[in-house]
C-alpha cells in the first residue's frame, strides 16, 4: 500500500498526462463499441470463475475460494496498470518481455492513438480481464488450504514472472513464439497451460488436506458459475478479433459448439464408466470444452471445433480418473482441466488450423498437409509447461519464505471463512 501511494504521487511529478482526444483520431466505432462489451464480457468470467469454485468446495471455505477470485479483479487490475501491461506490450527485450518503463502507469496509453480500430487504451483493458482471471484459475488447486495473504503475494509475483513473459512471447508482433509461428487466438498457452501447470505446482508444494472428500457446498452456484463463465467466455474467444467482424462470429460460434460438444462427451462418459448424469459432470466437461477451444477458436472451422470439444472432454474426464489424488491434492482438479485441456486445445490447433478460416495463418495444420505449425505448437508446448512448472514452484518456495503459504491445521479445520475472513454462509 505505502509503495503504491509513493509510486503514485511520484508519477504525477514525473509523467505528463495522456492527452485528450483530437478531432483527428478516428476509430471504428462498431469495433470499439464491439471491445468495450467484449473486456465486461471478460471480466464478468472472474466472478463466475468465484462462484464455479466456490460452489465445489466444503461450506466453510466457500467465501474464502470466492474470495481468492474477487480479489484478483482488485490487485491485478493496479498492477496491470502500474507496470504489467508494459511488461507484456512494451517494445520487445529479445522477444521475451517488454520494455517496463514505455508504458508505465499507462503512460503513452492513450485514448486517441489506435491499436487496429480501436483505441490503444481499449486494447490495454480488455488484455488486462486476461491477466485478471490467470491466476484465479490456479486458486482451485490449493482450496481450503492456502493462506490468503501468502496467495495474494504469489499473484502478484506470477504476474510479474510467469504471466507477463508469456504474453509477450506469444502476443507481440516481436515476441518468441509469435515470430516463431505459434497460434494462439485467445490464451490456451498464455492462460490455461501456464495456470494449470502452476495449479500442480501449488498442489504439490502445499500438500493434501487433511480431509479431501468433501460435499459441494452448492451444485447451484456450480451451474451459475458455469453460466456465467460460458457467457463471458464469449468475449474471451469472439473479442479476442479485436473488431466486430466475421472472424469475431466464427469464433463465437465454435466457441459455442465446442462447449457444447464437451459438455456432452462428459456425461455421456460418465454414464459409460457407470456413474450418474450429474450437474457437477455437465459443468466441467462444458468449461473443459471452452479452455480447449480457446486457442484455436479464430483458426479452425465449426465441425473441427466440434472434434476439439469432443476429444479434449474425453481426455480430461480420464485424466481426472486417473489423477493421483492420494499423492498430489489438486482439489478441483485444475491440472487436469485447465492445464490438460489448454494442451489438447493448442496441439489440436496444430492440426486443424486452416487459412481458409483466418488468413493470418502461414502455415497450416497436420489435416491439410503441413507439419510446421504442429511442431511449432509441440515445441512451444514443452517450453511454456516447463517454464510455467518450475518457475510457479520456485515462487511458492519464494513466498513461503516470505510468509507461510499454508494455514495451521487447527485453522484448516476451522475453515478459511472463519479463520481468514471471520466471516460464515
Amino acid at each position: 500500500m505505502i509503495a503504491l501511494l509513493v509510486i503514485t504521487l511520484f508519477s504525477t511529478f514525473i509523467l505528463t498526462p495522456n492527452s485528450v482526444p483530437s478531432e483527428a483520431a478516428t476509430f471504428d466505432t462498431g469495433d470499439t463499441a464491439w471491445m468495450i462489451v467484449a473486456t465486461a464480457l471478460v471480466l464478468i468470467m472472474t466472478p463466475g470463475l468465484g462462484f464455479f469454485y466456490g460452489g465445489m468446495v466444503g461450506k466453510k471455505n466457500v467465501i474464502s475460494t470466492m474470495l481468492q477470485s474477487f480479489v484478483a479483479m482488485i490487485i491485478v487490475t493496479i498492477l496491470w496498470v502500474v507496470i504489467g501491461f508494459s511488461l507484456s506490450f512494451g517494445t520487445s527485450y529479445n522477444g521475451i518481455i517488454g520494455d517496463p518503463t514505455e508504458f508505465f502507469m499507462f503512460q503513452n496509453v492513450n485514448i486517441n492513438t489506435a491499436w487496429g480500430t480501436i483505441p490503444f487504451m481499449l486494447f490495454a483493458l480488455f488484455q488486462a480481464k486476461f491477466a485478471i482471471i490467470t491466476p484465479a484459475l490456479i486458486t482451485g488447486a490449493f482450496a481450503e488450504r492456502v493462506r490468503f495473504w501468502a496467495y495474494i503475494l504469489f499473484m502478484v509475483l506470477f504476474i510479474l514472472f510467469i504471466y507477463t513473459p508469456l504474453c509477450h512471447m506469444t502476443w507481440h508482433s516481436d515476441g518468441y513464439f509469435f515470430k516463431m509461428g505459434v497460434l494462439d487466438f485467445a490464451g490456451g498457452t498464455v492462460v490455461h497451460m501456464s495456470a494449470g501447470w502452476a495449479a500442480l505446482a501449488g498442489a504439490m508444494f502445499l500438500g493434501k488436506r487433511k480431509v479431501q472428500k468433501v460435499n459441494p457446498a452448492r451444485i447451484t452456484y456450480v451451474l451459475l458459475g458455469t453460466a456465467l463463465l460460458w457467457f463471458g467466455w464469449f468475449g474471451f474467444n469472439a473479442g479476442s478479433a479485436l473488431a466486430s467482424n466475421g472472424l469475431a462470429v466464427q469464433a463465437l460460434g465454435t466457441t459455442t459448439v465446442a462447449a457444447a460438444a464437451a459438455g456432452m462427451a462428459w456425461v455421456f462418459m460418465d454414464k459409460i464408466l457407470g456413474h450418474k448424469l450429474s450437474a457437477m459432470g455437465a459443468c466441467i466437461g462444458t468449461v473443459v470444452g471452452l479452455v480447449a477451444i480457446t486457442p484455436a477458436a479464430g483458426f479452425v472451422s465449426i465441425p473441427h471445433a466440434i472434434f476439439i470439444g469432443l476429444f479434449s472432454s474425453v481426455v480430461s474426464n480420464f485424466m481426472v480418473s486417473k489423477f493421483p489424488k492420494g499423492k498430489i491434492d489438486d482439489a478441483l482438479d485444475v491440472f487436469a482441466c485447465h492445464g490438460v485441456g489448454g494442451m489438447v486445445g493448442m496441439l489440436l490447433t496444430g492440426v486443424f488450423a486452416s487459412k481458409a478460416i483466418n488468413p493470418a495463418v502461414a502455415d497450416q495444420g497436420l489435416i491439410f498437409g503441413e507439419s510446421t505449425l504442429f511442431i511449432n505448437q509441440l515445441t512451444a508446448l514443452v517450453m511454456v509447461s516447463v517454464f510455467a512448472f518450475v518457475g510457479s514452484y520456485f515462487l511458492f518456495f519464494i513466498v513461503n519464505k516470505i510468509t507461510p503459504l499454508r494455514v495451521s491445521e487447527d485453522k484448516e479445520e476451522l475453515g478459511l471463512d472463519i479463520s481468514q475472513h471471520g466471516e460464515y454462509l
